[in-house]
């Protein structure tokens, strides 16, 4: 054998779904669920003394659940790459896995609701698709920190050259909810642009994501609406499971669409590309276009196109910083990025890019 399997630990209190979870992983070459636990205090008992390439962690289990789990093993300095399951139905369970990426848990797959379900092919594709695109990289997960206060040094403000209309666009996907709590809690109340954002999310989650920004933030953060017009000092999150372009006002201002008629794009829904290129017809005088972590290279068209009829200014994440540099890399290939940037210089970075009102 030329290389060793990943070792990963299941944990879940359903012996159904651990055997499933167990079949699909141990199917992959790459893989191999060595072992498994029913609740978290088995799993912590096991994650003391044994280490894995990888956990997959379900979020409610008695005894000890996995935000537990993740805030002992933080204690306590345990490092894990650990993936959660989380069930879309619950948004209370949504709500959790936001706080589990906060305290470590480095993304999330989205639990089947039934056994046909767990046994089909969308689910399998989910749960290798993330364990082969956070174990490629082999980061561990500590080692992004969401930041707890901003850095002392203060962004050099300006103000929008000659008063530009600008927008700030921004994309990420796996390893994007975390990641966004050091950004979006760092940008200043007063931005002088609204904030329009693509995180591959299923549905459920992006509303709790985006409260749960809001909480952290002086900037306003909301789950985008159809309809509603962009206004400085926000940020709009595109709702999990449909599509957020930007069009143009009679007016001249520019306001939200969702739409929900365009099929995912490589099962993508929401898709970046589709709002860089929705922003090709708004009024915007420059957009910054932001690239964080994340699978794949969605976001790197899309800008392209834009670049061909708006000026832009494009912003990436360096590879150290990133879970998955897949996105940023595309762009950055692409030979159109202008400053490539550590996780906690991305905010100051926008704003001195946009400046404040």
């Amino acid at each position: 054998m030329t290389h060793m399997k990943k070792n990963i630990l299941v944990v879940d209190d359903s012996a159904l779904m651990r055997r499933v979870m167990c079949d699909i992983i141990n199917s992959d070459s790459k893989f191999q669920a060595t072992d498994y636990c029913r609740d978290g205090l088995e799993a912590y008992e096991k994650l003391k003394h044994t280490s894995y390439d990888g956990v997959v962690l379900d979020v409610n289990m008695p005894r000890m659940d996995g935000l537990q789990l993740l805030e002992k093993l933080q204690k306590e300095g345990i490092r894990a790459n650990v993936v959660m399951v989380s069930t879309l139905t619950d948004s209370r369970e949504a709500d959790v896995t936001i706080l589990a990426m906060e305290r470590g848990a480095i993304d999330f797959v989205a639990k089947p609701t039934n056994i046909i379900e767990a046994k089909g092919e969308a689910f399998k594709r989910q749960l290798l698709g993330v364990l082969d695109a956070v174990l490629a990289t082999q980061k561990t997960a500590g080692g992004i920190r969401v930041a707890a206060k901003p850095a002392a040094k203060a962004p050099m403000m300006r103000k929008a050259a000659g008063g530009k209309n600008k927008l700030v666009a921004l994309a990420c996907s796996t390893g994007g909810p975390k990641a966004l709590q050091s950004v979006i809690p760092f940008l200043p109340k007063e931005l002088d642009a609204p904030v329009v954002l693509v995180q591959h999310m299923p549905p459920g989650f992006t509303k709790s994501m985006a409260d749960r920004l809001d909480d952290l933030s002086k900037i306003r953060v909301k789950e985008a609406e159809h309809g509603e017009r962009l206004q400085k000092g926000c940020v709009y999150i595109a709702p999990g499971g449909k599509h957020l372009k930007v069009t143009k006002t009679a007016d001249g201002n520019n306001s939200i669409v969702l739409d929900d008629a365009t099929p995912a794009i490589g099962g993508l829904k929401p898709c970046a590309n589709l709002m860089y290129d929705s922003l090709t017809a708004s009024s915007y005088d420059e957009i910054v276009c932001v690239v964080l972590t994340g699978m794949g290279a969605d976001g790197t068209n899309g800008i392209l196109s834009l670049g061909r009829s708006k000026p832009i200014r494009v912003i990436a994440q360096n590879e150290e910083t990133c879970v998955v540099y897949g996105m940023p890399k595309a762009i950055y290939e692409a030979g159109v990025v202008d400053e490539v940037v550590p996780l906690d210089e991305v905010a100051q970075t926008i704003t001195k890019n946009v400046g404040v009102k």
